[in-house]
């Protein structure tokens, strides 16, 4: 039994696929669901460019909530997100601008982002790669829509210019979210934990790219207190998102 097993952990950022070419990994519900009784978590946030799969997964599930991915460089990006954000369990929009070959502070976002503000829901961004994902890039959209609740997942990822840009820009923005997987120091957790608000950093993994072993290990070695490593583990996202 796990240190984790005393706490309650809700991972912010997971994914469904089958084999990736890229990465050479894949997880199924049943494989998620293995992992999250291991780690103890209660409740997961799963996403995919497949989003009738993952609304498949998630459908009538008490322990896994969901994302619409779109592309908003795709024609029907926008009829796609409002048909799933009408099913059950989807509880926020998902944005890769490095997959997809945009940058956030492009207009072509803007829609995405009013409907994201219509429906009150969160974007979760890929963050942390030139030249579509770098952290300043998000800086512009989240001023134009001040009321929509943006999540920087890998909070820069593995560039330590990119992390620091990426706490500095969450600093000054307070609708703008960090998330820690794939970020590999773990001191940079209790510095955003502290510059930027005790209730804007969450845990993630990153599943199946990810994993709960090193991720739980990394925020727990970042030095935060018992009860602050709770509001990361699990309060944060279930503040931002409304999870019971």
């Amino acid at each position: 039994m796990g240190w984790w097993n005393e706490f309650d952990i809700v991972d912010a950022h997971a994914h469904l696929h089958k084999m990736s070419p890229d990465f050479g990994v894949s997880l199924t519900a049943r494989g998620l669901r293995k992992l999250m009784r291991e780690y103890h978590y209660s409740k997961a946030i799963i996403m995919d460019r497949d989003n009738a799969m993952i609304a498949k997964a998630a459908e009538c599930s008490k322990d896994l909530l969901a994302h619409v991915w779109a592309n908003p460089k795709e024609k029907r990006s926008k009829q796609e997100v409002k048909k799933y954000l009408k099913k059950r369990n989807f509880i926020g929009i998902k944005l890769h601008p490095l997959f997809e070959a945009y940058t956030p502070d492009s207009p072509i976002v803007h829609p995405i982002a009013r409907i994201a503000e219509e429906a009150e829901v969160p974007i979760q961004f890929h963050c942390g790669h030139p030249p579509f994902s770098l952290p300043w890039s998000f800086e512009p959209l989240a001023r134009e829509f001040p009321n929509v609740k943006m999540v920087l997942v890998h909070m820069g990822h593995g560039h330590i210019v990119y992390i620091n840009g990426s706490i500095e820009v969450a600093e000054r923005n307070p609708n703008i979210y960090l998330e820690t997987s794939g970020m590999p120091m773990h001191t940079k957790i209790k510095e955003a934990f502290e510059r930027v608000g005790k209730d804007r950093v969450m845990y993630g993994d990153d599943l199946p790219c990810g994993h709960p072993s090193w991720e739980l290990e990394k925020t727990r070695a970042s030095g935060l207190s018992r009860s602050d490593l709770q509001r990361v583990l699990a309060d944060n996202v279930k503040k931002l998102y409304g999870i019971d």
